[in-house]
């Protein structure tokens, strides 16, 4: 039955050990993992739109520049040197010492006629005026072209500007190295996928991908790229292949190009993998701590139950015991007062025969016989047994008397000698000398003659027994001491040489109904009541003691002033 209750609370324990820290546990990690993963999701969606934002002002101001340089041009020459051929060649060379991304220089008029050109192509003299870019610069003063193939049928793009002088127009036009500015758009690295790339409102590749992706080729994700068309846009999406991608777009070129900025979402996210790889590791090592120290202490609890248990069943058995004790020393108390009884007849008989053989001898009506001389002796031991028999009585009626304490002075000299002379029969019968030290200048104490006398007679006999334990019937020794120590207080000691106390149990030895002694053999209760006699005489009880060598019980009184 107890088992089974031991069974019972320990599951009730554990289960309540793991549930109640482990729910509090998983939501503030929960909470936490979404807040933290949030805010890593929102830092690299961050990242990735302020590189966007960067690299767009990047692009336009190298297209803001070589317009200016071009429009330099209009302004700081007359068209009549930008149509002198050694001229132009001496003004384009310039031109790519400021900027090695101009490929040609070319003048028009308003006719659309190549009328000069500097380049690797031999296109003067060819007729622009119903081409696209031709018109647009006419009516808007400048033009940046897309991706087109044009006479040379090679992928280039134009940047373009016009002016007009007496009432006639007249257009500057240089072709941008198309590798040149694809290097610039593609310069963006992020992470190891990370790629950027321009596309133009009908979704045609104006810089080449890295991932594949070739000049004036239809990008076929383009319809995913369309949710935004007024800000920069941010957004997930599979490829075409399927692959995740982190995707951010931003419009330029009066949104006539499309930026496009993407990095494969796996590896966008690499921190935040790695960071839900490192909350869920620490997840399960706190869960394994939890539930390892729930096993832990619900052993320890329930073992201290068990030890409890145990203890009490021990203290219940002992206080039964002691209270049997207390029964047969009050049974005692009364053998020994009905013994002094009859002893005290048995003297008094004693008495009277030792007065009748005196004055038959006075009379001379008894001569002188061995066997006279025998039957006084016999009548002289029978004296001497009777007093030694009233002495035990009368220290057992004085140890049993229950009566408030009476404190007198006490002579030590006098008093260890009486109370080592009531256990000196059982140390002698097991082997055990009994030696007395006490210095002539030992000064009277004050205390209760009959408590001290219950003190001592608790350490004698605890000594014999350590001792018989130890040494069995030979070779036991049991040293009393007592006199001035070195503090000006009397110390009393007694010393064996028995079986000592194990250092485990030496914290314990004034708690009560402590005891190492077998069950039936003691109660526990002897040094704790010990300690505190002493402790009310106002003296001081302390114990030194070494496993197999011996323990030394030492008592330190006031000087009686």
């Amino acid at each position: 039955m107890k088992k089974y209750r031991y069974s019972s609370l320990k599951r009730i324990i554990l289960l309540n050990m793991i549930f109640v820290p482990v729910i509090p546990f998983i939501l503030s990690i929960g909470i936490g993992y979404y807040y933290f993963i949030s805010s890593l999701e929102n830092s690299a969606i961050t990242a990735m739109s302020k590189i966007v934002e960067d690299h767009k002002q990047m692009i336009e101001s190298f297209l803001e520049e070589r317009r200016s340089d071009l429009e330099f041009l209009l302004y700081a020459y007359s068209l009549e040197e930008l149509k002198n051929p050694d001229k132009l060649k001496g003004i384009f060379e310039s031109l790519q010492k400021k900027s090695s991304a101009f490929v040609d220089l070319g003048v028009f008029d308003e006719n659309g006629v190549h009328i000069a050109y500097e380049g690797p192509f031999n296109l003067s003299g060819r007729i622009y005026k119903n081409e696209s870019w031709f018109i647009e610069v006419l009516k808007n003063g400048y033009f940046i072209s897309d991706i087109f193939l044009g006479f040379r049928k090679v992928p280039h793009f134009i940047i373009s500007v016009s002016k007009e002088f007496q009432g006639q127009k007249w257009i500057i036009r240089s072709t941008i190295d198309t590798y040149t500015f694809t290097n610039i758009v593609k310069s963006v690295r992020i992470g190891k996928t990370g790629e950027s790339y321009i596309l133009n409102s009908e979704g045609i590749f104006q810089t080449e991908r890295r991932s594949g992706g070739n000049l004036m080729d239809k990008d076929v994700d383009f319809s995913k790229y369309l949710t935004s068309i007024n800000s920069i846009n941010t957004f997930i999406e599979n490829d075409s292949k399927g692959d995740k991608y982190l995707y951010t777009t931003i419009w330029m070129k009066d949104k006539k190009w499309l930026l496009v900025v993407r990095q494969e979402k796996a590896d966008a996210f690499k921190a935040l993998r790695s960071a839900s790889y490192l909350i869920i590791l620490i997840s399960i090592i706190g869960g394994a701590f939890i539930i390892g120290q729930a096993f832990y202490l619900t052993g320890r609890i329930v073992k201290k139950f068990h030890t409890t248990d145990t203890e009490k069943v021990e203290l219940q058995d002992q206080l039964i015991r002691a209270s049997r004790l207390a029964e047969i020393g009050e049974m005692a108390a009364g053998f020994a007062h009905e013994i002094n009884n009859p002893l005290q007849i048995i003297k008094s008989e004693q008495s009277l025969i030792e007065i009748i053989f005196s004055d038959l001898k006075k009379n001379n009506n008894l001569q002188k016989a061995k066997e006279l001389s025998e039957i006084e002796d016999s009548l002289s031991q029978i004296g001497l047994q009777i007093g030694r028999c009233a002495k035990i009585t009368q220290a057992i009626l004085k140890f049993a008397r229950l009566s408030e304490p009476v404190f007198q002075d006490m002579d030590l000299k006098q008093f260890i000698p009486e109370i080592s002379g009531m256990i000196a029969k059982k140390a002698r019968v097991n082997g055990i000398e009994i030696q007395q030290s006490i210095k002539g200048n030992t000064p009277n104490i004050y205390g209760d003659p009959g408590q001290l006398q219950q003190v001592l007679l608790n350490l004698l006999n605890n000594a014999i027994d350590a001792v018989v334990e130890r040494h069995g019937a030979k070779g036991g020794e049991i040293i009393i001491e007592a006199g001035l120590n070195s503090d000006g207080k009397v110390e009393l000691s007694v010393k064996d040489n028995g079986s000592g106390i194990n250092p485990e149990n030496q914290k314990k030895v004034f708690s009560p109904f402590f005891t190492t002694k077998p069950v039936g053999k003691g109660t526990g209760l002897g040094l704790s009541v010990c300690y505190g006699i002493i402790n009310n005489m106002g003296g001081v009880m302390e114990f030194t003691s070494e496993k197999n060598l011996g323990t030394t019980f030492t008592i330190n009184f006031p000087i009686r002033q």
